[in-house]
């Protein structure tokens, strides 16, 4: 950015972690908020699974496999060293997980499988926008639309 120095740190007086965090913390807001949209809009939650998987292979597709998420590039490389990043990464982990799992739980789902099924789903998610990027294409998202019901628990 070319931005003096000074101006970073005025920003983020943490220095490069509280950017990560912040990093983190804005990501995980936009995802959900279109996961959110994506369980308010549709009629059951493996609908929305596969509404989720549809908008981030747009992502995906837009940005030629260039996108990807920030939250699992920090936890990656960053989390087992720096606790705040850790932190920041479960906290945008949870706040996908917790609107899923409470969508199977109206959906009938006990509360504790619901929470293993929330957390494979964005497992399956994470991990497929990884291999998309190696791929260099969105087929690894794509893949796991037919095996929303499966892994949702319909």
């Amino acid at each position: 950015s070319q931005a003096p120095r000074g101006s970073f740190y005025f920003h983020f007086p943490g220095g490069k972690e509280a950017l990560a965090v912040a990093v983190i913390a804005a990501h995980a807001e936009a995802f959900g908020a279109g996961l959110q949209a994506a369980l308010a809009n549709a009629p059951d939650v493996v609908t929305a699974g596969r509404l989720a998987v549809e908008l981030l292979a747009g992502q995906m597709e837009a940005t030629a496999c260039q996108a990807g998420c920030p939250v699992s590039a920090v936890t990656l490389e960053m989390a087992s060293t720096a606790p705040a990043l850790r932190d920041a990464a479960r906290e945008a982990f949870e706040a996908w997980l917790g609107p899923v799992a409470a969508r199977l739980e109206a959906e009938g789902l006990d509360p504790e499988l619901a929470r293993s099924r929330a957390r494979a789903v964005v497992s399956a998610l994470e991990g497929a926008l990884i291999l998309c990027r190696a791929y260099g294409h969105a087929g690894p998202l794509r893949d796991l639309s037919p095996l929303m019901p499966r892994l949702l628990g319909a």
